[in-house]
């Protein structure tokens, strides 16, 4: 058995295609902002994908870079001077930020309406009773790409091997308002590969590099890689090591082209939600 790839840039692009319909409807100027302070070489690659993306579908996306010397202070009156703007409807702050500024106080003070990213403190706890209209963008990608598969969710057994706040934690909530039975794993979880395979639904996202191998997998599962790493030849690596996965899974996203070409379009998704269409 060979899993069934989830190929994210086909999601995406009709994603996209619809966005760009709907777009249209709208008949007037929509504005997209990205803050960056500094230049990160992978945030300069991430940008431009956001960029390409958002002309396609029709949005105006303006990118701000602040010098590497911007206080947090200086970065919170650039958000505020956004929020203030009513042509812009979403703000996005690229990661990573240096250091000596707060990323949880620069993720609240992006109005509630304009956060497209979904990372806003209200957004994040309207997820505990339903999905917000601009829920975290990966998070989402995620879950878009596991109903796609028109698996059955209800009690579905889904592990997700991962608790941070921007995708961990919401993708196993929005996962519970289908109606899964959802297991969160971390670096505290003891016999880690026990609870792995006995996932019919395995989100990753951890960070670490071939974390997941085919013997943690239960056989025909649907696996979720959401890592992003650098493997020793440069090239990109999810956290499952796809060699070794890939004859066990039934459903594998590849990495790239997996999650992260739907997380842009969620992103373009959000943006619209927050002019105020109806998606």
């Amino acid at each position: 058995m060979t899993a069934q790839l989830l190929d994210g840039k086909q999601q995406a692009q009709n994603l996209r295609a619809r966005l760009r319909t709907i777009r249209e409807q709208l008949r007037r100027q929509i504005k997209l902002v990205s803050l960056e302070v500094g230049q990160d070489p992978a945030a300069v690659a991430y940008v431009r994908s956001q960029q390409k993306a958002a002309a396609e579908v029709g949005i105006d996306m303006e990118v701000s870079n602040l010098p590497p010397a911007t206080t947090e202070r200086q970065l919170l009156d650039a958000i505020d001077a956004l929020n203030r703007r009513p042509e812009v409807a979403g703000v996005i702050v690229q990661r990573p930020l240096p250091p000596g500024i707060d990323t949880r106080v620069v993720q609240a003070a992006v109005a509630q309406h304009k956060d497209v990213e979904g990372m806003h403190p209200a957004n994040m706890g309207a997820l505990l009773s339903r999905e917000p209209a601009l829920p975290p963008c990966t998070a989402a990608a995620a879950v878009h790409l596991i109903v796609s598969t028109g698996l059955p969710l209800r009690g579905a057994e889904t592990v997700v091997l991962g608790r941070s706040e921007i995708v961990g934690k919401p993708v196993a909530i929005l996962m519970l308002h289908h109606q899964a039975t959802v297991t969160v794993c971390h670096t505290g979880t003891k016999r880690l590969a026990d609870h792995t395979r006995a996932a019919d639904i395995l989100v990753v996202a951890v960070g670490k590099a071939g974390l997941v191998h085919g013997d943690m997998v239960k056989p025909g599962a649907c696996v979720i890689d959401i890592g992003t790493n650098q493997g020793p030849d440069g090239r990109l690596v999810g956290d499952v090591d796809f060699a070794s996965t890939s004859p066990v899974a039934g459903i594998l996203t590849p990495v790239p082209g997996g999650v992260g070409p739907v997380t842009v379009a969620m992103l373009l998704r959000n943006t619209l939600r927050a002019a105020g269409a109806a998606i």
